[in-house]
């Protein structure tokens, strides 16, 4: 990529390609009147202009739950189409496709589409969707309700907080943010020889060659999903997006191939958003300020048609780790799943787990605050203990194994935790409002909807190894650790490796990049499938060698017989006899937890905040590579400080429009944003797969969200702020600070409250 050479979805071209441009919706819900294409067709260059109407083969785009709602009810799926049918429902819905035979004349004629609509009353929050007499997104979704999810233990929770010698809440609201990958989406779609191939941004190929194959109506065998280089995952690249469904169908009724390169306004307007989660939490304690209960109520917007993983990530995403680190069987949580007229929901880094571990431990140190008690000490009360593993939470997952104390006494000793009074008192000095806010979180990762993933081992001709898995790798650095995990199976140098994850040419079933699963599941099936070719090999070379297979022994890339130096590399069996090994295993979900504590600093004249210190401490389990995983840390802490201190996705209350539709309204962070954080790492390996790795992709953002906003609250509370939602823009602060000057109290004038997106 240094030089130039990387291929990323915009730098394939095919011979005779055609060129595709979508017509989106410019209001948020309308029913489509009529579409008058005839100017667009005979427009120079025009190929084909496709509308809803046209692709009536195509089915639904999937979403599914493998849970029930409360009292047995099913997941409401309205369908959503791959361009909008009879209505459009969020500002950005495609309505039509144009192929040309350039880029250029495609846009063209889009302008050419006379579209009549009848405006249709729009609602972009959950709170006003559920009310009587809102807009209906779908007409299949009663209230626009698609489900009420509930988990844990309702009776014994009732019965805690009945029984309680303190009771605590909080609302708190998770802002809706968009993933924004470097690379805007794009693709190139074939079909030859009765077969569909898809360039595209993935983070797998199989997941999104088994969502094609639902909305194609063919096996996944007549499918390939390729790609190289992808500029940007975290999670809004895992699902199948209706713009590759039409892709394909356009490739396949044309006869050429059809690309199409997305802009970053359509990324925008119609890429995956996540988060916007409003929950309501309670703590229940006893007189000596142990946790006995914790109840939660929660309203998810998961937008105007379900993502296929939007259920799973507001649901089971979140409750997997319903009640944290803490020893509490009297835990329940419900959570509405709600229709608006916004983009739809999924996946973004961490995919729920920052949303359980926001909503638990801002509830927590809010706790600590109302009992007047050390933060730290309120949490360890309440810890399980280390020799109460495996423990079973109320949701009904196990957590392996952990030592959450010492965790957390290696964070409060690199943060200097008693210190920072001390420190406070200087920041006082100089006018400034200085604050320290603590996470102690834990979250599920490994897990996959495939039954196994599939790898193999290949033999190139000159002598090298290639490694073949179907988690791609887009940033998280897979071709040197699973480089380094089978070199030190089979003896070989690192640079005899390299990986290959969606190709044309091979076809691997398995789970996509995603859950901080690839080092700790793909790795360890990489591991064994290294193991089965040392096995393999192992007759072969008895027979090189002539010698019994028992008196041979493999060491350091050779065989050997026992107690001489005769012996014969693997490479040099590899070009004697077959040595390929295709392997299938699989390996779920890990629980990696972590202690984070933010120092953050504000300038009260100007609202700015700054983070002065950030510790973590995490135990990830075994770590094969520690720069690398201190790269996926300090990537995780910065967006999660993005969204506490600057992104915010914005609709308009009445016209559903996006206001925040480019980088000019919607603030990324920045290289400045965070200190070069203190990195402490407490392993405790897991028995669950071969590695003992527990994964650390997400852990960065599940810990900075929670203990960045706290540190933000603890540093206003003085000022009279009560109550604050981020973003912590300096804006957004300096109105709370005037606010909290002025001597009011209550949420709506402290909070800043965001618009009505």
């Amino acid at each position: 990529m240094l030089t130039g050479r990387g291929r990323y979805v915009a730098d394939w071209n095919l011979p005779g390609q055609a060129h595709a441009h979508f017509l989106r919706s410019d209001r948020a819900h309308a029913e489509i009147v009529s579409i008058d294409k005839q100017a667009a067709l005979r427009h120079p260059g025009v190929l084909a202009v496709l509308t809803g109407e046209d692709i009536g083969e195509l089915r639904s785009l999937p979403a599914a739950l493998p849970a029930k709602g409360r009292g047995g009810t099913e997941l409401i799926n309205p369908g959503r189409p791959a361009l909008a049918q009879g209505r459009v429902r969020f500002a950005g819905d495609a309505v039509a496709l144009i192929v040309a035979e350039s880029a250029a004349a495609a846009q063209d004629a889009s302008e050419l589409i006379a579209l009549d609509y009848q405006d249709l009353p729009a609602v972009v929050t959950a709170e006003r969707a559920l009310a009587d007499g809102a807009p209906q997104v779908h007409d299949a979704v009663p209230c626009n309700l698609v489900l009420d999810y509930e988990s844990g233990d309702e009776a014994r929770t009732r019965r805690a907080f009945e029984s309680a010698a303190r009771v605590v809440q909080l609302t708190v609201d998770l802002s809706r943010v968009v993933g924004n990958p470097m690379e805007p989406r794009a693709c190139l779609a074939l079909y030859k020889d009765e077969m569909y191939q898809l360039y595209a941004c993935t983070q797998g190929a199989p997941i999104m060659r088994n969502q094609l194959s639902a909305v194609l109506g063919v096996p996944p065998e007549r499918i390939r999903v390729i790609a190289e280089e992808v500029g940007g995952g975290f999670g809004v690249r895992f699902n199948l997006y209706p713009e590759y469904c039409a892709a394909l169908f356009a490739a396949r009724r044309v006869g050429r191939p059809v690309k199409w390169t997305g802009t970053r306004s359509e990324v925008f307007l119609a890429d995956e958003q996540a988060r916007d989660v409003l929950c309501h939490g309670e703590l229940a304690l006893d007189a000596g300020g142990r946790i006995v209960g914790m109840r939660f109520d929660m309203l998810a917007n998961l937008g105007a048609y379900l993502a296929p993983t939007g259920p799973f990530i507001n649901t089971i995403g979140i409750v997997n780790c319903l009640s944290g680190v803490y020893d509490v069987q009297a835990a329940y949580a419900r959570i509405r799943l709600v229709l608006t007229h916004t983009a739809p929901m999924a996946a973004y880094r961490g995919a729920g787990r920052p949303v359980m571990s926001y909503a638990l431990e801002r509830l927590v140190e809010h706790a600590a605050v109302e009992l007047g008690v050390d933060p730290a000490e309120l949490r360890r009360k309440s810890f399980i203990p280390q020799d109460g593993f495996p423990y079973r939470i109320a949701a009904g997952f196990e957590y392996d194994c952990g030592d959450f104390a010492g965790v957390l006494d290696k964070a409060l000793e690199a943060a200097d935790w008693n210190g920072f009074s001390e420190r406070k008192t200087e920041s006082q000095k100089r006018g400034k409002l200085r604050g320290r806010g603590m996470a102690t979180f834990i979250e599920a990762t490994g897990a996959g909807f495939a039954p196994q993933d599939e790898v193999a081992l290949r033999w190139d001709a000159d002598g090298g190894l290639t490694m073949y898995a179907p988690t791609h790798n887009h940033g998280q650095g897979q071709e040197t650790t699973y480089a380094q995990i089978v070199s030190q199976v089979l003896g070989l140098p690192l640079e005899s490796f390299r990986l290959r994850t969606a190709g044309a040419d091979f076809y691997l079933a398995g789970n996509a990049t995603g859950g901080s699963r690839s080092l700790l599941a793909v790795g360890s099936v990489l591991m064994l499938a290294g193991r089965e070719m040392v096995k393999k090999g192992l007759p072969l070379a008895a027979e090189q060698l002539e010698a019994a297979p028992a008196d041979i022994e493999f060491v350091q890339g050779s065989y050997r017989i026992k107690g001489t130096d005769r012996s014969i590399a693997l490479r040099e069996l590899a070009r004697a006899g077959e040595l390929d090994i295709a392997y299938a295993n699989k390996f779920g979900a890990t629980f990696p937890n972590g202690c984070h504590i933010a120092e953050v600093e504000i300038e009260p004249q100007t609202g700015e905040a700054e983070v002065l210190s950030y510790v973590a401490c995490d135990d990830a389990g075994n770590i094969v590579n520690h720069q690398i995983v201190e790269g996926q840390i300090h990537g995780a802490l910065v967006q999660g400080a993005g969204q506490v201190f600057s992104e915010l996705a914005v609709y308009d209350g009445e016209s559903g429009q996006l206001l925040t539709g480019s980088f000019m309204d919607y603030a990324m962070p920045r290289a400045g944003l965070m200190p070069e954080p203190k990195l402490v790492e407490h392993p405790v390996p897991t028995a669950l797969n071969p590695l003992g790795a527990k994964g650390v992709g997400e852990a960065g953002v599940t810990g900075s969200l929670p203990a960045l906003m706290n540190a933000v609250v603890d540093a206003l509370r003085p000022a009279g702020v009560q109550h604050f939602e981020m973003p912590a823009t300096p804006l957004r602060v300096w109105q709370a600070l005037q606010a909290g000057a002025a001597g009011a109290g209550t949420r709506e004038t402290t909070a800043a409250p965001r618009p009505a997106g």
